[in-house]
């Protein structure tokens, strides 16, 4: 469980499919067991789970939870992939920052199934609605990281929209109106 959390940072992460998979593998083990594990991961500081942001309880507690080491560090002793997840660990250190500044944290799903890493409320009464990328500079992901905040603004109109990258973007296409590009350490130090 610990290899599958930590080696798939930022990811969604569902008691029930871990549960069925290790069923599967002839492993016997209680489904209320593995919700003890993942608590105990989280007491003891390895994981922090991020929920989806609803109004509904059920719709929450039916959506799996996003999965994040408590320091990035240990995201490389886990890396099955010869390539640095370096989006992953900016968007772990982000949740850090939200966490450190007293934010009731979330992700959000948008009607039509798109995804925002993160909404923050924050202890001023300040929303925002915060992707993470780290590299904009390709035409496509950069639309499509505004497409998302775009489409989750129309449900949370007062927030504040961002989109928080590694290094200050180059040439980006036209950057759409009310939505902040800036370096996560930029932000970090606001």
């Amino acid at each position: 469980m610990v290899r599958q959390l930590l080696g798939n940072a930022g990811s969604a992460f569902s008691v029930e499919k871990f549960h069925a998979a290790l069923k599967s593998q002839g492993l016997a083990v209680a489904k209320d067991t593995v919700h003890q594990i993942l608590s105990y991961l989280e007491d003891c500081f390895l994981v922090c789970t991020v929920w989806m942001d609803s109004d509904s309880e059920r719709r929450r507690m039916v959506n799996p939870r996003k999965a994040y080491p408590v320091d990035s560090g240990l995201m490389a002793l886990y890396n099955r992939s010869e390539k640095a997840n370096t989006g992953h660990a900016l968007e772990t250190m982000v949740l850090v920052e939200l966490q450190r500044r007293h934010a009731d944290v979330h992700y959000v799903h948008t009607k039509s199934g798109r995804e925002v890493d993160f909404i923050a409320r924050l202890p001023s009464g300040e929303t925002q609605l915060i992707q993470v990328c780290a590299d904009l500079t390709n035409k496509e992901t950069a639309e499509r990281e505004f497409r998302s905040l775009i489409e989750a603004a129309h449900e949370y109109p007062t927030a504040t929209r961002h989109v928080l990258t590694l290094n200050r973007p180059g040439l980006l296409p036209a950057i759409p109106e009310g939505i902040l590009v800036q370096t996560a350490y930029e932000w970090m130090l606001k």
